[in-house]
């Protein structure tokens, strides 16, 4: 069996285990004011250009959606999302579990559309009963998205205009951020992210490491009392060493870009392979995530051999599934992929 379901789906990168093993015994204080803590907040605010960023760590991406959005959000203010969005998809209702209504707009290849989030914001301030309904307190997007596209620079310049006019903090779901930031073609920066955004996540969990995200205020701007929201939440991590010896180690040497890249390259290869054996590719993506439809037989072929993800049933009784590469993929493993195809 070879495995392309995810790209969580090994440990870490063999960097971090040294790391880990290497400082294992080291006497240092807990809930992230190590000094690993703070080499790796520093590291980060010289990769984005903020030097007074707000930096914290926190364990998994659904953790850190969860708490992000509920310490932005006033009481009565919801979060608007592209409706196929990973928070209003796959979070279990996090964000609602915590008193805050999700608010979809309708997607364009994974990506919220900046024209659609102004008639929507337009059409709820026109409403004379809008007093009477949940506000739209913030705006969430990730990149890259559910289906592996990407925001273009313009796109999401766009984006942020619109909520600087509705005074509205715009919040980019990282936890692929690294292959987003290496694919082909893409013209957005990790700095044109800290510039345009006003929090967003470096994905560590499904980018090398064993778990972990880094949340970024770019402009000093976190919540108040967000170490202690993050407490209340259950989710400050007592050995906070364990997170910041891995962006530590994430961002030294450009270790975190490299192995991004990596999984970026064997995506490409698996695509060229798919397009030259003829498989429909259900949307383009330039990122880790690839999309292709099968039918019942090939189907019932490939799972015998091959690890991927169900994604959706089409009408005509087909079925799209993800194949994924990460920052462990081996070119033994594509070529094997390619084999079967």
């Amino acid at each position: 069996m070879i495995y392309f379901e995810s790209d969580y789906m090994e440990g870490a990168h063999p960097e971090i285990l040294r790391r880990l093993m290497e400082t294992n015994l080291e006497k240092h204080s807990g809930y992230g004011s190590d000094i690993y803590c703070a080499s790796a907040k520093e590291k980060i605010r010289r990769a984005i250009g903020s030097p007074d960023a707000d930096i914290y760590f926190l364990v998994g991406g659904t953790q850190t959606n969860q708490i992000v959005i509920d310490a932005m959000l006033g009481a009565c203010e919801g979060i608007i999302s592209a409706d196929t969005g990973h928070i209003q998809c796959h979070e279990a209702g996090a964000v609602e579990s915590c008193g805050h209504k999700i608010l979809p707009i309708p997607h364009n290849q994974g990506k919220l559309p900046a024209d659609a989030l102004r008639r929507y914001l337009e059409t709820f301030f026109a409403d004379p009963n809008h007093p009477h309904m949940i506000y739209p307190g913030m705006v969430y997007i990730s990149h890259p998205t559910e289906y592996g596209t990407l925001y273009t620079l313009d796109e999401l310049s766009a984006l942020a205009d619109l909520c600087r006019q509705y005074h509205l903090p715009l919040f980019l779901d990282g936890a692929r951020l690294g292959y987003g930031l290496m694919s082909r073609g893409t013209d957005v920066t990790l700095r044109n992210i800290a510039e345009l955004c006003d929090a967003f996540y470096i994905g560590g969990t499904k980018v090398g490491a064993l778990c972990g995200e880094a949340v970024v205020f770019p402009r000093g701007n976190a919540p108040k009392h967000f170490f202690t929201l993050t407490k209340q939440h259950g989710a400050l991590l007592a050995k906070g060493r364990l997170l910041g010896i891995q962006f530590d180690t994430l961002f030294t040497d450009d270790l975190y870009f490299t192995i991004s890249r990596h999984a970026i390259q064997m995506a490409d290869r698996m695509r060229a392979a798919f397009a030259a054996k003829g498989y429909e590719f259900y949307i383009s993506t330039v990122t880790n995530q690839i999309f292709v439809v099968l039918d019942a037989e090939k189907l019932a072929a490939l799972e015998k051999q091959v690890s991927f993800s169900f994604w959706e049933k089409l009408a005509d009784g087909r079925t799209v599934v993800r194949f994924a590469s990460s920052w462990a993929t081996t070119e033994e493993d594509v070529r094997a992929l390619t084999d079967l195809l």
